[in-house]
Parts: structure tokens; C-alpha cells; sequence
């Protein structure tokens, strides 16, 4: 490995993990192939695998321990901790104790050392959803939503399939996560069963007695394409660093030439997660849990159950939904799954209380440096700002009923690709460069461009001139005049019909778990602290409100300007 790093300037450690990524290959050709019938001897092979990577590979005895005490502990609470706050419990168990590897690695500040806290964020994804299966199989199922009855579990797993589950190696360091209701149905072949009203004759291939179809081919298509990212990414990493957007060098170059390197920085970024999601995601596909069964349309397999990041969706996108929704699909499913509607009281909508739960646990989940919340914070004034401009300005540039595009819809495209992509390579830097003078220092070199662009936005939007344009398209499409009450009576209207909580499961959590539009949840967050003191008055209870306008007093005398 030493050789090989000095070759290509990766780490040992960074080499090792590549390995262990190619490695799980063979190795999960041989665990296809142990007979369906003995579920028990996959479970061991898969123990046995993980821990030779941990111990045999990193000398992670350490990481051991850890990966010990937090399945134990989920384990624990699950079977013996009854009642509503149990995975609330075990949330705060995993979490706290993750975060004390986070600070651990932090102050170690080693980022070429592969040590447990990449696995371990993993395993937190598993684990609390575990919590919450468990928590939902002890309910009335026909007071669940779909997707929670799916993923229940009625019945506690054995200690053999949770630690197979806890250690399956495919996705032990790196990723996807995925619910223990996968694993079983994978590890017992019922997630191969043809469903009724597909052709039996479109039964995909298999071999021999397997119940797991052969899925070789696509398998080699995900490791050929992770590998010709790693590569792409040893190649421009050498180019595009750090040490060239903090050095002096790069103050030679002009301001669009900066704006070009910083887009660069987050491209090379990127490769290396492309990579290993694609090497990682195609070893659980040659195992057989990437399944999603048979397209009824083309009668062809599917194998995206487990995809965690679509690249061409991310380098081509026009606005910051198609960005952030194509990226770390996995995280976005657990953060909306078992964060942002367990926060919400059953029959009501998500509000600002989720939001911010979301936000919160995204955050932490990630680890302390500062770069990372730099990144979110303003990652959700962009999603606000883009939700406007979708709304206000991108109906100009379609047809009256909204259905078919202008010709002018091209200049549009382009126009929104280029803020798009450039507005995030902005964004994005502080998750790469991690420190706060160091993320500072590189946004002031170009000028804080995307927060200023974001500022006035934002100011643009919240003036007349939004109601000037509402005016003008109404125009152009020869309808009434829509005034502001009308508009406001539409939106009131919208709020009063029922919620579903079906309606949200489908819905995007963005990246990261931002706030789609910060502006609606502060809104959110001021009714709900009503709606809270209303509740305690009439309990009896003795509260002070304030008016709105000592509100918006208080606030303006703490900023020290006119709202």
C-alpha cells in the first residue's frame, strides 16, 4: 500500500479503503452463493468479513468497541424500553455517542486516516430507523401510514441477523444505509418473489437453486464506473485543492477564473463520493440487496434500490431541488423518514418545529466543523431564493397555461444551469475547506458573491416588485387581476385542506436536511408558539404574549435596523 501511495498520492489508509471496497466483490459473489437455505451461515460470513476489515485491515480495535456499544445499546433500549420516547432514546444514545467521535476526530485532525466515525454515521442511519421499526411494530398497523407498516418489525430480530445486519460489509464504511426489513426479506429471498399481476415469464434469470437473480452485469457496470471516478478524482484533486484556493497563487487570477477553480474544487470533491458510493452501492447489488424488482413497463430488473447519488443529475442541474435531491439519496430518506414526520404531531403538517429538528440532526450527524453549517445555513436561503424566482419569474418563459415551453425557455435553461452551478461551488466550499478562516478567507476572495446575490434576492422578492410581476403575468395571460388579498385567500385555502400524512412520505427532504423555504418556517415557528400559549391559557396557565408589533420591536431594536 505504501508503494501504491506513493505512486498515486492517495494515503495508505485511503488505498486500504479502496481495497476493502474492490475486495467485497469476490467476496460477495461467495456470500450469494452460500445456500439460501442457511440464512445463518451468510449472517457469519458476513461478521467474519467485517471484522477482518476492521482489525485485519485498520487495526480498528477501537472501532470495534464502538460498533459494540452502539448496536448493543439499540438493541437494548428496542427489546426493553416500552412506550412513545423509546426511539427518542435510542436517537439520543447514538447520536451523543457518535458525536463524541466527531469531536474525537476533529481534534485529531488526521483526514487521511480512515478511522470509525464514517461508519459509524452509517450505522446511526441504521440503528435509529431500527428504533423507530421496532417502536411501529408495537402500534395498531391500521393507524400506521404504508411506509411505516412496511418497515415494522412485530417481532424483535435474532442477535445472529441484527449483527449481520449491523456488519453487513458491503456498505460497512462508506454506505447506503437501508431498513433491517430489506435485510430480512433479502436474507430470507422474499424480496425476490414475483408480485401478482407481473408475467411469470419475466421472472429475471438465476442459477442453479438461487432464489437471487443474477446481477453480475450491472454489478461490474457500477465498480468499472466508481473506478473511472477514483481515478478522475486522483487526477484532478492533484490540479484543483485546498492549499490552491487558500494559497496566494490564486489571488493571480481574475474573478472569473476564481469562480472557475472554486467550480472545479467541488467537481474533484464530488468524484471521490461518486466513487465510492458507485464501488459500494455495486457489492450490494452482486449480493442481490440492490433489488427493486421488475419494471411492468419494460419487464427489466431493477437494481437502484440502494442508489445514493445520480451524478448527471447533479453536474446538469437548473435549480436547487434537482441539486440537492440527487445527492446522498439515502441520508435525505432517513432524515424525512425518522426525523422530519416522527417530529410532526400525527394529522398535522410539517411545520417549522420539523424543520429545524431536521436541520439540527443533519448538522450533527455530520460532525462540528464549522464549514459544514456555513454550507447549510446558506444552502436554505438558496433553496428560498430559487423557490421565487421558480414561481415568479420561469412562468414568464412558458406558455399561458403553463404546459409547453417558449422559445425563449432555452435562455432560461442556461441562464439557471450557470447561477445554479456556480451559486453552489460557492456554497459547497466550506463542507471541502472545513475551518472558518479558511472558508471566510475563500468566499471573501470572491467577493461573497452568492451571498450577495442571495441578499438581494431575497430583498427583491419581499418588495413590490413581486406583486408587479404577479401583475404582469396576469396580464399576459389575460385573466384578472390578482391583488394581494385574492392571493393571500389562496394560500389560506391551501392550508385548510386536509393533510395527509401519506401526502408527505413522497416529499424531497433537500440535502443536508435544509428548510425548503426559511422565510415560511420563521412564519411557521410564530403561529405554532401561539398556538402553544393559546393551549396553556386554557389549561389555566398564566402567559404573557406578546403583540406582534412588540415582536417586530424586539427584533428590530436586537438588529439594530427597520424590518
Amino acid at each position: 500500500f505504501e508503494y501504491a501511495g506513493s505512486l498515486t498520492g492517495a494515503s495508505v489508509d485511503e488505498l486500504k479503503l479502496i481495497f476493502s471496497f474492490l475486495l467485497s466483490y469476490p467476496l460477495a459473489g461467495l456470500l450469494k452463493r452460500i445456500p439460501d437455505a442457511k440464512p445463518y451461515q451468510k449472517n457469519l460470513f458476513i461478521i467474519i468479513v467485517s471484522l477482518f476489515y476492521l482489525v485485519g485491515l485498520f487495526d480498528l480495535w477501537a472501532g470495534v468497541r464502538t460498533i459494540f456499544i452502539s448496536s448493543c445499546g439499540a438493541y437494548i433500549i428496542a427489546s426493553y424500553v416500552d412506550g412513545p420516547f423509546m426511539p427518542w432514546i435510542g436517537f439520543v444514545f447514538l447520536m451523543g455517542h457518535m458525536s463524541v467521535n466527531h469531536i474525537y476526530r476533529q481534534s485529531a485532525n488526521a483526514p487521511d486516516k480512515v478511522d470509525i466515525t464514517g461508519a459509524q454515521m452509517v450505522l446511526v442511519m441504521k440503528l435509529t430507523g431500527f428504533c423507530w421499526n421496532v417502536y411501529d411494530g408495537r402500534l395498531e398497523q391500521e393507524g400506521l401510514a404504508d411506509f411505516q407498516r412496511e418497515r415494522a418489525l412485530l417481532q424483535l430480530p435474532s442477535l445472529l441477523d441484527f449483527a449481520g445486519y449491523v456488519l453487513f460489509f458491503p456498505s460497512l464504511f462508506a454506505g447506503p444505509s437501508f431498513d433491517f426489513v430489506d435485510y430480512r426479506r433479502w436474507i430470507e429471498t422474499t424480496m425476490f418473489e414475483i408480485p401478482p399481476g407481473i408475467d411469470q415469464k419475466s421472472a429475471p434469470r438465476t442459477r442453479k437453486q438461487r432464489k437471487i437473480p443474477r446481477s453480475g452485469t450491472p454489478a461490474t457496470m457500477k465498480a468499472v464506473v466508481g473506478l473511472i471516478w477514483i481515478f478522475m478524482f486522483l487526477k484532478f484533486s492533484a490540479w484543483y485543492n485546498t492549499d490552491l484556493v487558500i494559497g496566494d497563487e490564486y489571488m493571480k487570477y481574475g474573478f472569473l477564473r476564481r469562480i472557475w477553480i472554486l467550480e472545479m474544487l467541488g467537481f474533484a470533491t464530488r468524484m471521490k463520493y461518486y466513487g465510492v458510493w458507485y464501488l459500494t452501492e455495486g457489492a450490494c447489488i452482486l449480493t442481490g440487496l440492490g433489488y427493486k424488482g421488475i419494471d411492468p413497463k419494460t419487464g427489466r430488473v431493477q437494481w437502484s434500490r440502494l442508489e445514493n447519488v445520480n451524478p448527471w443529475g447533479i453536474e446538469t442541474a437548473q435549480n436547487t431541488r434537482a441539486y440537492l435531491e440527487n445527492w446522498n439519496k439515502n441520508t435525505n430518506n432517513w432524515l424525512r423518514n425518522y426525523m422530519y414526520l416522527r417530529v410532526t404531531p400525527k394529522g398535522k403538517k410539517p411545520g417549522f418545529r420539523a424543520s429545524l429538528a431536521t436541520f439540527a440532526t443533519s448538522a450533527f450527524w455530520h460532525g462540528f466543523y464549522p464549514g459544514y453549517y456555513l454550507s447549510f445555513v446558506l444552502a436554505a436561503f438558496l433553496q428560498t431564493v430559487a423557490k421565487n424566482f421558480r414561481r415568479h419569474v420561469r412562468p414568464f418563459f412558458l406558455t399561458p397555461d403553463g404546459q409547453r415551453p417558449t422559445k425563449y425557455k432555452i435562455y432560461y435553461d442556461i441562464l439557471s444551469y450557470l447561477v445554479t452551478q456556480a451559486a453552489f461551488c460557492f456554497t459547497t466550499a466550506p463542507f471541502v475547506l472545513l475551518s472558518l478562516p479558511s472558508s471566510l478567507l475563500v468566499w471573501s476572495r470572491v467577493y461573497f458573491y452568492t451571498i450577495l446575490g442571495t441578499a438581494a434576492s431575497m430583498a427583491f422578492f419581499a418588495s413590490p416588485a413581486k406583486w408587479w410581476l404577479i401583475k404582469q403575468l396576469n396580464a399576459r395571460n389575460r385573466s384578472a387581476k390578482m391583488d394581494q388579498h385574492q392571493v393571500q385567500q389562496e394560500q389560506q385555502q391551501r392550508q385548510r385542506q386536509p393533510f395527509s400524512r401519506e401526502s408527505t412520505m413522497e416529499e424531497p427532504i433537500m440535502g443536508g436536511g435544509l428548510p425548503s423555504d426559511p422565510g415560511k418556517e420563521l412564519d411557521d415557528a410564530v403561529r405554532e408558539i401561539k398556538e402553544e400559549v393559546d393551549a396553556r391559557r386554557q389549561r389555566g396557565a398564566s402567559v404573557s404574549m406578546p403583540t406582534g408589533r412588540d415582536m417586530k420591536e424586539a427584533v428590530e431594536n436586537k438588529m439594530r435596523r427597520k424590518l
